[in-house]
Order: C-alpha cells, then structure tokens, then sequence
C-alpha cells in the first residue's frame, strides 16, 4: 500500500513531465484501435450490403468469373432462361426469375464525363428484379419499361447532379446504348461506392449478353418454411441433369454468395488493415524510446529521493515496483484516452474516405469487444515494458551513492559492453544485407533483407549511444562552433548524456530509415523501368483503359483504327490456356499474350533462341527463358495449348525471349489470327492495351488524331512514351505519399520525444540554467543553446535514419535487379530535403522547453536542489 500511494504521488508530482510520453501511448493506441474500428466498419457494411442484395439461393454458370473480376471478353457468363423454368420446378421454391449483372461497363454523361466512381470502385449495369427491392426503393420515377430508359442508384446521381430526364450512355461490349434516366433507386444500406445502372430485362440481355434469352444468374427465394441450405439441395437434384448439357452451375445458399462476395473485397480489406497495423507497430516502437527517456530522466532526477527510500528500509523490489506501478498508472491511462481517440480516429478516417468516394456510414460503426481490449492490453504492457529497465535501474540506487551524488555516474564497463553487442549486432546486420545483395534468387535475398534490416536497426539502436559522441561532435563542428560560447555549450550539452542522446536520435532514426529506404526504391523503380521504357518500347504511343480490369472494346479499338498518320496499329490481348509439355506435363492457367506481328518492334524483346518474328508465324508461339529452362523446352517442339473456353491446339515452339527485363517479363506470345483460330468468336478477349506508331515526322499530327479518336471513350487514355514515364511517376510518388503520410504518426512521436527530453532536462539542469543567468547568460542565448542542443540530437537521429536507410533501400533495389529493374537511384533531393527538414524539427521541438527555460526566476533556479 505504501508502495502504491508513493507511486501515485510521484505521478501526480509529475505530470506534466509524464504528458508527453502520455501523448505517445495515446497515439500509438488510437491508430490501433482507430485501424481496427475502421476495418471492422468496413467489413460490416460490406457485410450488410452482401446480404441485402443476395437471394436466398443463387444459381450461376460454373465457368463463371469470380465475384469482382471481369470477363476479358466484356460479356459475363451466362446460361439459357430456361434454367429459370427448371429451377422453379424445385421443392421449395416460392419465386425464381432470371437476373443479369455485368462489370464489364462505363456509363457517360451527355457531356461524355465518366459517371463511374472515382474510387477504384465498379460501375455495374443490370435489370432491375424483385431481388433488387431487397437492397433498393425506387424514390423518384419509375423502373425502365424499354431500351430507351434507364434507371441508375441515387449515390451516382447525387455525386454528379442527374435528374430525371438526363441522358446516359452506357458502353459495353456490344455496343453503346444511349438512354433517358426514368428513375432513381436509393440503397437502404450503405452503398460503398459502387455505380449502378438497370436496364428492363430484354435490354439488358441485349445489350450487355450480347443475346437474348440468357441470364447470368437465377434468384430464388424459399416458400415458407424451407431453409436456405434446403432449397439449394432441392435445386441441386433438379439441375443436375440438366448440367450434362452445358458447363455446370453452381448453385450456393445465402450466406454462401455473400462470403464469396465478401472474399473478393477481403484481401483488399486486410492489406489495409494490416498496413495500417504495421505502421502503428512503428509509432509504438517509437514510443517506447520516449518512456525509457522519460522514466530515466525521473529516475535520475529523483535519485536522493530514492536513496532516501533506501536509506529508511524500502528494498530494491519496492523502489522497483514504486517506478513500474508510475508506469502501470501512464499505461491506463494513455491507452483509455487512446481508445476512445481511436474510435474518433476511424470515424475521422471514414469521413475521408466518404470525400474519396467510398462512402461509409457512421451508423454502420463497429467497435467490436476485442477492440478496447487490444488497446489497452498493447498500450499498458508496452508502457510497463518500456519502463522496466529505469525501474530495474532505481532498484540498484544504493542509499550512500544516492546520498552523496544528486545523480548516478554512466557505467563505463556497462558503455563497453554496449559498445560490442552494438557492433556485433551491426556487423550482422551488414553481413545479412551484403549477402541479400549477392543472392541469386529474390525468393532468398528478402528473407535475408527482412534480417538485415532488424538486427542492423537493433544494432543502431544498441550502439547510438557510443556513435553520438563521434557524431554529434562532427555536426557541432560543422554548425554550432559559429555561434561561439553558446554553441559550445549546447555541443556539451547533447554530450552530457550519450545513452540520452542517443535514444532520442533513435527514435527520430527509425521512421526517417524507413522514408529514405522507401525512397530510394520508389525511385530505383522509376528510374528502372524508365531505362527499360527507353531501350525496350519503340511504340510512339500506348493507350490503355484508365480503371485497372478494364478492356478495350471492339469500337473503341474501331475508332483508334480510323486515326490519321498512323504507320500501324498493334492490338494486345491476353488469354489463358493449359499447355502440355513434350514430355507429358500439363501445366495450368498459363497467361498468353496475343498480338499483331507489329507487337515485336513495338516492343523490343531480346531472344536467346530462334527470332520473336517467327513467333508470330502460322501455329508458333514463343515462351521466357525462365519458363523454358524449367520445363527443359528449346526451339522446334511442339506444345499442346487447351485454349480457354476454346479448341486445343498444336503450336511450334518459335523463339524463347530473354526474362532479363521488367517489360512483359515471362510473356508468351502468338499471332492474333493463331487464337482467333482455336476460340470461339464470342470468346475472344478484348484488347488489354494498343500500341500505335505515327508515320514517319508525323508524330504530333497523330497524337491529336488518336486522342480525338477516343473523344468519345473517356474511359481510355492515349499516352506519348513521356506521358507513359510519368504515369508510372506519379503512381509510384503516390503509394510513397500515402505511405509517408503513415510514417508522419512514428515521427510525431519521435518529435515528441525530443520535446520531452530536452523539457525534463532543462528541469534537470534549473541549478545550473539558474548559475548561467546569473554570470551574465542573457534569455535569448538561453533559448538559442537549447534550440540549438535540439537540433544537433535531431540531426544526429536523422544522419543515422537516412544512412542507414539508404542502405536498406540500395539492398531492396539489388533484389529488384533480379527482377530486371536494374537502375539505382538515390534521391538526394528528398534525402537533403528530409535532413533540412530535420533540423527545422528540431527547432520546432525546442520552442517550448526553451520559453520555460527563459522565463525562470534566477534566484529561485539557484535556490533548486
């Protein structure tokens, strides 16, 4: 009990010293449980949607596309509505009728401006059903009646201002479809971004089947009484004669098409969870630098008090457990306020992602029991943790040393050993990335990046205190030895306390490692494929659809054929097939690239037998040199190619290109006209990408003649080789934004730690602040060396982060090399960019520690034990 009531004394005492630290727990525990309420959020209205808009069975196709993905032909599977009659016939069944869905669509306006969500998110066109009224109430106008109206959800008209009247033009596979909006249905659960768009049933046969009579799937709803997983036996013993004559069906209850559904958004779902966690994971690695600092310093400063303890009969275990009970009572309460801080966190997060265009609803907020528990588990053991070694470090305070010294003396032989884990530490950590860079394989070489990076991170750590005297002295010389006495001061000052300094830097070090690392392989990648850009395409222009999964329709790939000053146009489709080795294996869902004969100086791809033209020849196909050497293939044999929805053909091993590259690495390629052969005419892809050279002096005239071309399909982008380069730019500067903007937490903490440390040691040295004002010391030179102390850790953290991070991100780049991106590029703009920065950080830490430094009483410093 005494240690207890000792314990909340000295917290209280100290509280505004505990605040910062207590600002670190709370924001590394609100982007945990802010990261896991989102999530959990998101799967609940995704849940909720699947399940408003599913039937109690549903029968599709078997060969049909896995929920999310689109069909390379632009028309979904289907079946004959005559499966709608059979399934009817099925004990149990109170309703069936036929449905069609399609993802393979834009939807324009009149002003030809894409109504498709701006998110990533699918455009989906269907006929309106009676399942529909599960999920959807038409709220204005009426369900279309024929192929001149259309009806569209009231989030998409919402977002760009339709009415009823306004035209739409929906492009499909088939064709266009020009139409007026009859009416507007709005969800009655949260619609997470999707637009969708119903036609009447023949039309949407028509239009989007490309044939009439066929469905892409059958909605059945149970009589009462009948279970869901009933009905789907009852179904199941109905079709399965019927599915001798065609591909199958599959036929699923429920709860059962809602987890398909739910899988497909689910991997997307838990990469952003698990990101989000990893950086979280950062900020609290980070915070616990903060309370070791913090603690040790209120360990330091209280040392006659616990030599006092000591002195009076308190053991080692109580003056223990009195420091860890003080960082028990910072963990609770850093970890309650950063609970209720993360829901407010995700909450915020949800309203950003509303004006991105993924809407989410505050009604659908999740806080699961698990969530607050998380929290507080990982932000109260964290802080216990973190606080174990100052506590272990009090307990050893012998009451005669604490008595006579107001403080206790660094261990020299403790420094020493620092010093050899450090390097031995270090040494393998260096040793791991050295070998990483020489593997042969990137399989091999990221299990040793991943250890290099840890225990050359831990080395750092160990060691920093022991590199911030070399360090900080180099900085100082360079910056602080102009400003005289004061500079010389503020020098002496970071070199007061190395194991200080050096954890402060370290935990500054960590997120900038992090950012350089990431920078030097965002821009490696850049500027390697930019390299292999320049020597690989020879095409002028490349046009591709602006929403990945997304083809290039029949017309659109017609229009881009009527364009002036064009030498030729190159059509690119892939398709996939199983393909029989010579020696008997049959290797499955191989990818293959199908492409006019222009394709192999459009793309220039180095061979290391037989010639890419002859690839293109009459029944011949090329494979990568990778694929070749596993299944001991060479130029002349013959390979069985099973086509996808197609015939089996015998195609002529032609040429093996080089894998060397990060261009079409691993493609096989054939003729076009060689898969128009074995597929059928409806199953033909459609282009995933063209290619187009302009005719000799003519390339800006058929720049504008293309693009005009497509004025009418605004879901496709014609791009120049330099508008392709900075495409790949901007996509890569924009997943490293996004990233950073997640590291900014981990380095918010560590700009907290500088302020915590250089407030408590300003509390640690008011004697001598007090003995310095006194001897002539005037306020602003008082500021000015503790801005300037500031600094010089914060410089010392960012010169080891970026060092350090550079080699991190040179490692990652030499494993990329393997990959063929093959150029490294160290950014040094961003990187002296981030170190300046790093100084202004420094100054910003120091801004208030050195008001309160310059407002204190002279006499009353003097006066403090």
């Amino acid at each position: 009990m005494t240690v207890l009531k000792t314990s909340m004394r000295n917290f209280f005492a100290h509280k505004g010293r505990m605040a910062l630290s207590a600002v670190a727990v709370i924001l590394s525990v609100a982007f945990v449980c802010g990261t896991l309420v989102f999530s959990d959020t998101m799967s609940t209205t995704f849940d909720k949607l699947f399940a408003a808009t599913s039937a109690d069975v549903t029968v599709t196709p078997k060969s049909a596309e896995d929920a999310g993905d689109t069909p390379r032909s632009g028309k979904p599977e289907s079946m004959p509505a005559s499966v709608v009659q059979e399934a009817k016939k099925a004990k149990g069944v109170k309703a069936a009728e036929g449905a069609v869905s399609s993802q393979s669509v834009t939807v324009v306006n009149a002003k030809n401006k894409n109504m498709g969500p701006t998110n990533g998110g699918p455009t989906i066109a269907g006929n309106w059903t009676h399942n529909d009224l599960r999920s959807m109430d038409i709220t204005s106008g009426h369900a279309p009646r024929g192929p001149t109206e259309v009806m569209i959800d009231a989030d998409t008209a919402d977002k760009h201002d339709l009415k009823l009247g306004d035209e739409l033009r929906t492009i499909a596979a088939t064709g266009d479809l020009t139409a007026k909006i009859s009416g507007i249905a709005t969800f009655k659960v949260t619609n997470p971004g999707a637009a969708i768009v119903y036609f009447d049933t023949a039309t949407s046969q028509r239009q989007l089947l490309g044939a009439t009579g066929r469905f892409t799937h059958v909605n059945l709803t149970a009589a009462a009484g009948v279970s869901d997983t009933q009905l789907k036996k009852n179904v199941a013993a109905v079709l399965d004669g019927k599915a001798a004559a065609h591909d199958g069906y599959d036929i699923k209850t429920q709860k059962e098409a809602a987890d398909d559904n739910r899988e497909s958004v689910g991997s997307f779902l838990d990469v952003m969870k698990y990101a989000m966690l990893g950086f979280a994971g950062i900020a609290f690695l980070v915070g616990i630098f903060l309370i070791i600092n913090t603690f040790s310093m209120l360990v330091a400063q209280r040392t006659r008090e616990i030599g006092l303890m000591r002195a009076i009969g308190s053991s080692r275990k109580q003056v223990n457990r009195s420091v860890l009970v003080e960082a028990l009572m910072l963990g609770v309460f850093g970890s309650v306020l950063g609970v209720g801080a993360g829901i407010g966190l995700a909450v915020g997060l949800m309203k950003l992602m509303s004006g991105m265009g993924m809407e989410l609803s505050t009604g659908d907020l999740t806080v699961n029991w698990t969530t607050p528990v998380v929290g507080l588990v990982l932000g109260i053991v964290v802080t216990v943790l973190a606080a174990y070694l100052p506590a272990r470090r009090a307990g050893k305070v012998s009451p005669m040393a604490a008595l006579r010294d107001a403080g206790t003396p660094a261990d020299g032989r403790a420094s020493a050993l620092r010093a050899v884990i450090g390097l031995v530490l270090t040494g393998a950590g260096g040793y791991a990335l050295w070998a990483a860079s020489q593997a042969d394989k990137a399989k091999d070489g990221s299990l040793l990046l991943g250890g290099g990076v840890v225990l050359s991170l831990i080395g750092f750590v160990v060691i920093g205190p022991v590199l911030a005297s070399g360090v900080v002295r180099v900085i100082s010389a360079v910056l602080l030895r102009m400003f005289g006495p004061v500079g010389r001061m503020a020098e002496r000052n970071a070199l007061r306390n190395p194991r200080r300094t050096g954890a402060t830097g370290a935990a500054l070090m960590i997120g900038l490692a992090l950012v350089a690392c990431l920078s030097v392989v965002g821009s490696s990648m850049v500027a390697s494929a930019t390299d292999e850009l320049d020597k690989s395409v020879g095409a002028d222009f490349i046009v591709q659809p602006t929403q990945p999964g997304m083809n290039i329709t029949d017309k659109a790939a017609d229009a881009l054929g009527k364009a002036d000053h064009i030498a030729h146009i190159t059509r690119y489709k892939q398709i996939n097939a199983d393909m029989t080795t010579p020696s008997g294996k049959t290797v499955d869902g191989v990818g293959l690239s199908a492409a006019d004969p222009s394709y192999a100086t459009d793309l220039r791809r180095e061979t290391t037998a037989g010639k890419l033209s002859d690839a293109y020849g009459k029944n011949a196909m090329s494979v990568g040199d990778d694929f070749a050497e596993k299944h001991g293939l060479k130029v002349g044999d013959e390979l069985k190619i099973a086509f996808e929805h197609g015939r089996t053909a015998k195609l002529r091993l032609a040429a093996i290109t080089n894998d060397d590259t990060s261009v079409d690495r691993g493609s096989m390629y054939l003729n076009i006209t060689t898969m128009e052969k074995y597929v059928p005419a409806d199953r033909i892809p459609q282009n995933d990408m063209m290619f187009a050279s302009a005719t000799k002096g003519q390339e800006e005239a058929a720049y504008a003649s293309l693009k005009k071309s497509l004025d009418a399909y605004p879901q496709y982008k014609v791009m120049d080789q330099t508008d392709f380069k900075q495409t790949l730019k901007d996509q890569v500067g924009q997943l490293l934004n996004m990233v950073y903007g997640l590291l900014g937490l981990a380095i918010i903490v560590a700009i907290l730690g500088v302020v915590n440390t250089l407030a408590l040691s300003v509390v640690e040295r008011t004697r001598e602040i007090g003995l310095m004002r006194a001897i002539g010391l005037s306020r602003r030179q008082l500021r000015r060396m503790i801005r300037m102390e500031s600094v010089v850790i914060a410089l010392f953290g960012a010169l080891l982060g970026l060092g350090l991070g550079m080699g991190w991100g040179a490692t990652a780049q030499k494993l990329l090399a393997l990959e063929g991106l093959k150029v490294l590029e160290i950014p040094w703009p961003t990187i002296i960019a981030v170190f300046i920065g790093s100084a202004f950080v420094g100054l910003f830490a120091a801004l208030v520690p050195a008001f309160r430094a310059g407002r204190m009483n002279v006499l009353n410093a003097i006066a403090t034990e």
